[in-house]
């Protein structure tokens, strides 16, 4: 059975834009897909412990390949246990606002949380990084306010947001993705119309997904 982390990082719930062209995406993914296993991670609803120096000491025992003291193990089995269920999936449907050219700062602390060394990637050092991660799909529905990719940069935003997703889930071994954008949701002279060809273009790519 194929499951799916559908990672909420707006916290507007049913009134977000980017949640709800995610929703569309995965209505007709499930429609031809129905035995998908559907998780749902509102990030917002979410506790996340702070990535503190405990955590910090014992990613960088694992780096160096070195025993955990008793309280960086605890650390560690905590950040494990976040990770374990992202790790988990076989498919990621991510819904993110643009904030401030970037993603929300709950899905960075949510991220900064869960990539870490044996869990979602190694590094060798003779080449690097690679992922740990294999066989997985992402499907990114992005929203902004301003930013467009026809409208100037930097004048109505810069993507940070794409390009940084796009670099963490491929370090972390995820190369298959694909984007739905609704660009922008503010900006555009008429909003329900755009919405709506967001939705038919989400609704398009579940249905082509699904029938994978």
């Amino acid at each position: 059975m194929t499951k799916l982390l559908f990672i909420q990082a707006s916290p507007r719930g049913e009134q977000s834009k980017s949640i709800q062209v995610a929703q569309t995406y995965l209505d007709a993914l499930k429609a031809t897909n129905p035995a998908l296993e559907v998780d749902v991670l509102a990030l917002w609803e979410t506790a996340l412990p702070a990535f503190d120096g405990d955590k910090a000491a014992a990613k960088v025992n694992v780096m160096l390949g070195q025993e955990h003291s008793a309280v960086q193990k605890t650390a560690w089995d905590q950040v494990v246990e976040i990770a374990s269920r992202f790790i988990a999936a076989d498919r990621y449907l991510f819904a993110v606002p643009m904030w401030n050219s970037a993603i929300p700062y709950r899905l960075k602390h949510y991220i900064d949380i869960i990539h870490q060394p044996g869990l979602l990637w190694g590094l060798k050092p003779e080449t690097g990084y690679f992922g740990l991660l294999q066989n997985k799909h992402a499907t990114l529905v992005l929203t902004s306010g301003a930013y467009a990719d026809s409208r100037p940069s930097p004048a109505f935003g810069i993507d940070y947001q794409s390009t940084y997703l796009r670099a963490w889930l491929n370090q972390g071994g995820v190369t298959a993705i694909d984007e739905v954008r609704f660009q922008p949701t503010l900006l555009t002279p008429d909003p329900t119309g755009a919405l709506e060809q967001a939705r038919r273009a989400a609704m398009d790519l579940g249905q082509a997904h699904g029938r994978v």
